[in-house]
């Protein structure tokens, strides 16, 4: 990903600023796709896209590989089951926080050395957009139709593969568009969720209670 100079071997120079904004939002997608988003990182190593670092060098080994991808997959499904997603984001709990960790410290480490500092800042920040994602997706649980439960699923596994192939040329713009496309769905999600509880209230208002609202029009 980076030289010793900071630089991404054949596209342009790193600053210390961009490779810490690589970081966080490695760290932020690991938070919402773990195993994708280190399935993508080691993949894109292995085939000479980048150069990896040393501690992230683990990550483009086949065995790595095999188990990011495979529990990637399994992830795509179980996250597009309604209450199923929930069960499975609880359980991630234990893996989006160490992974967000463990690569925002590994870009910014260029001799294989973890900082603490940095584990600590990757660990808040995947704590964060995990806490996003699994708060979004138990309030679109509360809907009785599956459409919005699997248009944000795909809308996720668009957001963290985008913003990979972003991350190479434009980390600034893959930040941006991450967050913004994180805040929108967890917004959408709160609208929806307000929608359907003022429907219930409805539902459940009583004639009683409603004859004399209709009688003072």
């Amino acid at each position: 990903m980076f030289d010793s100079a900071g630089t991404w071997f054949g596209i342009t120079r790193m600053t210390d600023a961009h490779l810490f904004a690589i970081g966080l939002l490695l760290a932020w997608l690991a938070g919402i796709r773990a195993y994708l988003t280190v399935f993508g990182v080691g993949l894109a190593g292995l085939l000479g896209w980048v150069e990896l670092p040393p501690a992230l060098q683990a990550t483009q080994s086949t065995w790595v590989l095999a188990t990011a991808g495979g529990l990637a997959v399994a992830e795509f499904v179980a996250d597009k089951i309604p209450g199923v997603d929930s069960i499975w984001d609880l359980l991630q709990t234990l893996a989006r926080i160490p992974a967000g960790a463990f690569l925002a410290a590994a870009t910014l480490s260029p001799n294989g050395e973890l900082g603490t500092g940095i584990l600590a800042a990757g660990a808040g920040v995947a704590l964060v957009s995990h806490g996003l994602k699994a708060g979004t997706r138990a309030l679109l649980n509360t809907s009785p139709e599956p459409v919005s439960n699997w248009l944000a699923s795909t809308l996720e596994d668009g957001l963290v593969m985008g913003a990979l192939a972003l991350l190479l040329a434009h980390p600034w713009l893959a930040m941006l568009l991450t967050l913004a496309v994180s805040l929108s769905l967890a917004l959408g999600a709160w609208l929806l969720w307000r929608m359907l509880w003022r429907g219930l209230r409805r539902v459940l208002t009583t004639p009683d209670q409603a004859a004399p609202v209709s009688g003072r029009h």
